[in-house]
């Protein structure tokens, strides 16, 4: 019973910083990784400048840092606010998740939009179903501005998808992301085609994996809900494929990591046996140091104190795990 009613507080409280924790570190021109209050942000390592981009969600705004060293950032940024009538007369409450990508000469912002915009079926005693999802954004320069190819989410309007990510195979490009749990209890990590410019998907959904699928998983018993959230794709040193994501385990929030037998989005997935971040932390992505060390920012506690980490990785071919935070 008491294991039950944790799961349900959890789910709970993922819901309530989700909503209330998206404003960014809220210190003007400098400020020090171990000082941020910040939660789903992605770091972009730019080459030709020498600095480590650092973007995440500011209530309806999009903020950007930038670092020598992954530790002192400044010159906050708004790269993105949401305009009036962005999906015309729904409104859009905060953005979730910011993730920036370049692609053929362009950068592109994955966000999620959050909306109290019902759908027009229920569940009884459940979360209530809202339009909410991963839309696509698209600029000429890392800073911005950002525009939509549409006024609604680019994954289809009547699934409330999350955390959605872009990966490249074959020379062709997809969008992964997370089918929100609140719509379909059992939530999922699934892939759609992308057109070459990344303004529309083609086909179908395409299911990777459910939530349960994680060995270390846990559900709330009262509702029967698994979470997926923040999917990440990354070649390892092998060249095998693998994802990072999110859900919940025995110490709250976690982040896993699953394996692609086929190396292909299509899988199957296998799931690593144990979690790589176990301590009320997750939403995390994988980056390489301008010297080539593997890198995990994930953020933890997940709660209004919740801030970024950066941690090393070792990639051992089989596996990913931690190797020592910064």
């Amino acid at each position: 019973m008491y294991k039950s009613l944790f799961v349900i507080v959890l789910f709970l409280s993922c819901l309530l910083c989700r909503t209330d924790a998206q404003f960014g570190p809220n210190r003007p021109g400098k400020v020090r990784l171990y000082d941020m209050s910040w939660r789903d942000v992605c770091i972009v390592p730019d080459s030709t400048t020498g600095y480590y981009y650092m973007v995440g969600p500011a209530g309806k705004t999009v903020l950007l840092y930038r670092s020598r060293d992954l530790i002192n950032w400044e010159d906050p940024l708004t790269i993105f606010e949401i305009p009036e009538g962005f999906w015309g007369n729904i409104e859009i409450l905060n953005i979730w998740a910011p993730e920036l990508h370049y692609y053929k000469g362009k950068y592109y912002l994955f966000l999620t939009f959050n909306t109290g915009h019902e759908f027009a079926e229920q569940w009884p005693n459940w979360r209530p179903r809202v339009a909410r999802g991963s839309q696509i954004l698209v600029s000429d320069s890392l800073k911005g501005p950002y525009k939509s190819f549409q006024d609604h989410s680019t994954l289809p309007v009547d699934m409330m998808t999350l955390d959605a990510t872009l990966w490249v195979e074959d020379g062709k490009p997809y969008i992964v992301y997370a089918h929100e749990w609140v719509q379909i209890s059992n939530g999922t990590i699934e892939y759609m085609p992308l057109k070459d410019d990344l303004s529309e998907t083609i086909g179908e959904p395409v299911l990777m994996f459910r939530g349960n699928a994680g060995p270390w998983v846990l559900a709330s018993k009262t509702e029967g809900c698994f979470v997926t959230d923040g999917p990440y794709m990354w070649r390892n040193k092998t060249g095998r494929l693998l994802m990072i994501w999110a859900s919940y385990g025995e110490g709250g929030y976690t982040e896993g990591v699953a394996f692609s037998e086929s190396g292909k989005l299509s899988g199957p997935w296998l799931q690593q046996a144990e979690p790589i971040y176990t301590n009320d932390g997750g939403h995390g992505m994988l980056f390489k140091t301008f010297d080539g060390k593997l890198m995990m920012v994930l953020h933890s506690p997940n709660n209004r104190e919740s801030r970024p980490h950066i941690f090393e990785m070792e990639d051992t071919g089989d596996a990913l795990r931690i190797k020592n935070e910064l």
